[in-house]
């Protein structure tokens, strides 16, 4: 499996990350494209450059989920940043005007919108803002995804976020 070349990057202190993985890749309660979207789309969040061209490298995904994938992390990374900072400010004024940012690929982005929607989660767990987290989880669920497919995608979140902070850490003593 071509995801060995980076196991082969964590230290034995970050084998238990290893082993999170290795199981949420098997795992079947996501789709392959959704567990790879989601791995893809969390290291781009991070940003991580030897994990995410280890990930992509591995991943079984077409062109179409490489790109939506990347978009999720991309579209995710600005709003996370302006939903988060409404959420965090007292002022509730700039909550009722309008955001001016523009948000197309979310009507298309080119995979199926539950696995889009799961990936912009992942990512906005990944970039910490519980008012995006709130609003995907709500479409996730509208569209008959379980609580346990959510917490599937989280899971794999919190991995790749921890597998990216290891091999940064690392990189530091090279």
């Amino acid at each position: 499996m071509a995801i060995e070349s980076l196991y082969n990057l964590i230290p034995a202190y970050g084998q238990d990350l290893v082993r999170n993985m290795t199981v949420l890749l098997e795992e079947t309660i996501l789709t392959e494209q959704q567990r790879w979207g989601m791995f893809l789309s969390g290291a781009h969040a991070i940003g991580v450059g030897e994990v995410i061209r280890q990930i992509e490298a591995a991943a079984p995904l077409s062109a179409e989920a490489v790109t939506a994938a990347k978009a999720a992390s991309a579209i995710m990374g600005m709003n996370n940043v302006y939903y988060r900072a409404l959420h965090l400010m007292h002022n509730r004024e700039y909550a009722d005007l309008r955001s001016g940012l523009r948000m197309n690929i979310l009507m298309n982005p080119g995979v199926d919108k539950v696995d889009f929607e799961l990936w912009c989660l992942g990512v906005s767990a990944i970039n910490g803002c519980g008012l995006c987290l709130d609003s995907h989880e709500k479409v996730l669920r509208s569209h008959g995804v379980t609580a346990e497919q959510v917490q599937a995608a989280l899971r794999i979140a919190a991995t790749v976020n921890a597998i990216s902070a290891v091999v940064r850490a690392e990189n530091h003593y090279k």
